[in-house]
């Protein structure tokens, strides 16, 4: 049964709540990171990116970094750019995007939740990124960006939220530069949290949408400092990292495209004679082509756009991998005639968030960067539920969630 544990926030002031609040760390480089914080002494990304405070040429990993993020973080605290919460509140966490709002719960999941699997996880995890994160964590004592989770939506939940934003001013309320709304109230009243935390503990699983690494370093290093206080009671903080839940039925995902460099030693009419045996292909034209359902694709191959649809028997619907289209296309396209066996580690591929649109598509191959590109149908929060639940590992790259969480508005500290 899920923990969901309210803790006292660290919090920015509203006056400086947008310049302080930044997009999380693993969806800009070091450089995007100079360039957005630039002139900004409020933005995270001083914490949660240190190297923009130090040389260009240091190492992202370098021990001088992580050293500078516990620097700044002691001084944002100095400055009183992060204040404290005097008591432990529950929040709620909306963003807005294209007309569409979501509604997060912001509380403290388990580290015992992340040890015996109520938390499920859809994707692998490297241990070079795992480390990376654990170290901020380590020297920071903290968790500076939440996750972000998702459950089976609970009516009487929704309910609960919905009144709060209805009756409540929101504590901060602001349109980000990329133009995605983000609106955030805190939750005092101590008879809602305890109902909230009761209802919680009867949802059987929650599942990590984004941010399995933040996840997975969070739970470990809670692991560690148990191992350092033996006699731990369970209710310390470092039994706890930061999330924001949100329930499935207000997600989506969108789609996550790949582009290839080469065809493979294949000339593009050989490629498509090729793609035919498992695959009815069709020519579009110069205009973008979506694809429009399950198991239909989209093609760019010089200058034209193509759909193409999977064949009975290359698919299987009662297998939620097989179900895949990342499937499909990773075994008969990827692998069978283009070569490319491991998605992680295959120079010749390179993955494309549908944030940009299928027109970054078209211009990552007419620069002649690329080859060829394709374009998927989303997977649903069905599949990527089905897929936890059985125990199953996604192929890498499969989801994309958008808008993501903005970091900074809420930290929580694990003393």
């Amino acid at each position: 049964m899920a923990i969901l544990k309210p803790f006292k926030g660290l919090r920015p002031p509203k006056g400086i709540v947008k310049d302080l609040a930044a997009r999380p760390y693993d969806v800009l480089n070091s450089k995007e990171a100079r360039e957005e914080a630039n002139g900004n002494p409020y933005s995270l990304l001083h914490i949660t990116k240190p190297e923009i405070d130090l040389p260009e040429s240091i190492d992202e990993h370098d021990e001088q970094v992580y050293a500078k993020a516990k620097e700044n973080f002691e001084l944002f605290k100095q400055k009183g750019w992060l204040v404290q919460d005097n008591e432990e509140y529950l929040y709620i966490y909306a963003q807005t995007m294209d007309g569409r709002t979501q509604y997060g719960l912001v509380g403290c999941a388990g580290v015992d939740d992340y040890l015996n699997g109520i938390i499920k996880k859809h994707e692998l995890t490297r241990k070079d990124k795992e480390e990376d994160r654990m170290k901020h964590v380590r020297v920071t004592d903290a968790n500076m960006e939440p996750v972000f989770f998702s459950y089976r939506a609970v009516p009487e939940i929704d309910a609960i939220v919905e009144k709060i934003v209805k009756t409540q001013e929101p504590e901060y309320d602001f349109l980000a530069d990329d133009g995605f709304g983000h609106h955030f109230w805190v939750i005092r009243d101590k008879a809602t949290i305890q109902h909230l935390v009761e209802l919680f503990a009867k949802i059987p699983y929650t599942y990590v949408a984004d941010g399995h690494h933040r996840t997975a370093a969070a739970a470990l290093v809670g692991k560690e400092k148990r191992e350092k206080h033996p006699n731990y009671k369970g209710n310390e903080e470092f039994n706890y990292f930061l999330a924001v839940h949100f329930p499935d039925n207000q997600l989506k995902i969108i789609d996550y495209n790949r582009v290839v460099k080469d065809l493979n030693g294949l000339s593009a009419s050989q490629f498509i004679e090729k793609l035919k045996q498992h695959f009815d292909v069709e020519e579009k034209g110069a205009e973008i082509y979506r694809p429009a359902k399950l198991h239909n694709f989209s093609m760019y191959l010089e200058g034209k756009w193509y759909s193409f649809t999977a064949k009975q028997g290359t698919y299987n619907d009662n297998d939620p991998i097989g179900v895949l289209d990342v499937t499909v296309l990773s075994k008969y396209v990827l692998d069978e005639i283009l070569g490319i066996k491991d998605l992680r580690t295959d120079k010749r591929i390179d993955f494309v968030g549908g944030i940009r649109g299928l027109g970054e598509l078209k211009k990552r191959v007419d620069s002649g960067e690329m080859k060829v590109a394709f374009a998927l149908y989303p997977v649903s929060m069905k599949q990527l539920i089905d897929i936890a639940d059985s125990g199953n590992i996604m192929p890498p790259k499969t989801t994309w969630f958008e808008p993501k969480l903005r970091s900074g508005l809420v930290v929580h500290a694990l003393e």
